[in-house]
């Protein structure tokens, strides 16, 4: 059976992903164009109407907040894509092996997830993150905040940095010791670097399952400074997740058409199609276990973060946008086992997964950073272009830089005769 061919980086599609890096770039500025003209007099109404909250919108923190947005959203991504790789070793999962070079690409974004991440939150910490502000914690100052400075011993930019640091550090450590295991066991054969794999990826798989939690509640759960919950470490994971296997699934879709993975048969099509619409259903199962506790125990604080999102005429569309993209689409379309198995369908439900789990995401951050303020238009849609061709470009080009198959891997001829 023939293995396929090594995937090549060419120039077409790279003027293709310019181009496409061009046109979001042309739309984000269109779009800051619009706000700061055609919404200036909204920026002053925010101003007058927020004196007594302290908050005067500017047009820059919707671009700050779009940054945020796209960095978690595409770093959750990358690292649970490393998750799903290690996942498939620690299980010790044949069906596989032929497309684990997939994960492993999607894996290179980190380091320059770290650099945006470290870029965004160093300039724009105080627009997106309320409890970056010192006079919160000033006990004489009148904008002093009793709750805030309760959570300072946490909550302080030095140590908040070194957690951010910590973790891409780890990941990235952990990722690049995989890789190179993985590229000794193409030169090399033999079971020493698979099991050397299995070891590393047990050793991720308990990292992440600390790490992502605290991520979430870094980067997602304090922009609520005031709001709190306990499923939040969940709920932002079963984002991440979702997210990672629907995009795994397209490019190895594309692939498979390309000829490159042309060996991957229906039946591991059919287990990507099943892990994603699984995992929708469990994002679901987690978002309504977050919204029943709240609603039940009707406790203000915890209910503001869903008044704000379903009483508000911003809002409130995407809140429902939200359901309809992330559970009640794929629960439907991807119910029956022919829609799990071929292609022309997931490459219809996967696609608007990933731009669901992107709104979800938009929903998490906008009304904390942005209150009334937000909106939706070209902006949005110009930096989630400009971060998925620069997504693509890296991933990509990864791909073009190792054999695209593990020739290898002691369970690739399970892959091959995968049948379910």
């Amino acid at each position: 059976m023939s293995l396929g061919k090594d995937y090549i980086f060419r120039l077409q599609t790279k003027k293709q992903l310019l181009i496409l890096f061009a046109s979001g770039i042309l739309l984000t500025v269109v779009g800051a164009f619009m706000i700061i003209n055609g919404d200036g007099h909204h920026e002053e109404v925010s101003s007058i109407a927020s004196e007594s909250s302290h908050y005067e919108f500017h047009w820059y923190q919707r671009f700050f907040s779009n940054l945020w947005i796209n960095n978690v959203y595409f770093t959750g991504i990358s690292v649970s894509a490393v998750f799903f790789l290690t996942i498939q070793y620690v299980a010790q999962a044949g069906w596989s092996a032929g497309l684990i070079r997939v994960p492993i690409a999607m894996g290179s974004w980190l380091p320059y997830a770290f650099i945006l991440m470290l870029l965004v939150f160093g300039v724009a910490n105080h627009d997106i993150f309320h409890w970056t502000h010192e006079y919160l914690y000033d006990v004489n100052d009148y904008r002093y905040d009793a709750v805030i400075d309760g959570k300072k011993a946490y909550l302080n930019v030095p140590f908040y940095l070194s957690r951010m640091i910590l973790f891409f550090i780890i990941w990235y450590i952990l990722y690049l010791m995989i890789v190179k295991e993985s590229d000794k066991e193409d030169v090399n054969g033999g079971e020493t670097p698979w099991r050397k794999m299995f070891t590393i990826s047990a050793v991720f798989v308990v990292v992440y399952a600390v790490t992502s939690s605290v991520a979430a509640w870094d980067w997602i759960l304090s922009i609520d400074t005031h709001w709190f919950s306990t499923m939040i470490g969940w709920y932002v994971f079963a984002s991440w997740w979702v997210s990672s296997l629907a995009f795994i699934t397209l490019i190895v879709i594309a692939l498979k058409e390309n000829g490159n993975l042309d060996f991957i048969n229906h039946s591991v099509i059919h287990d990507l199609g099943k892990f994603v619409f699984a995992f929708s259903v469990f994002w679901t199962y987690i978002w309504f276990s977050q919204y029943l506790l709240i609603y039940y125990a009707h406790i203000p604080e915890e209910t503001i973060y869903y008044v704000e999102r379903v009483k508000s005429g911003i809002y409130a569309p995407f809140f429902y946008l939200n359901l309809i993209c992330n559970f009640f689409f794929p629960f439907l379309f991807l119910m029956t086992r022919a829609s799990k198995r071929h292609t022309r369908f997931l490459k219809i439900a996967c696609p608007i997964i990933l731009f669901g789990h992107f709104i979800d995401f938009y929903l998490m951050v906008t009304p904390g950073v942005l209150k009334e303020n937000g909106g939706f238009g070209f902006m949005e849609i110009g930096i989630l272009v400009v971060y998925l061709s620069s997504f693509l470009f890296v991933v990509l080009r990864s791909l073009s830089s190792r054999r695209l198959v593990p020739k290898n891997h002691p369970m690739l001829e399970e892959s091959l005769h995968h049948d379910v």
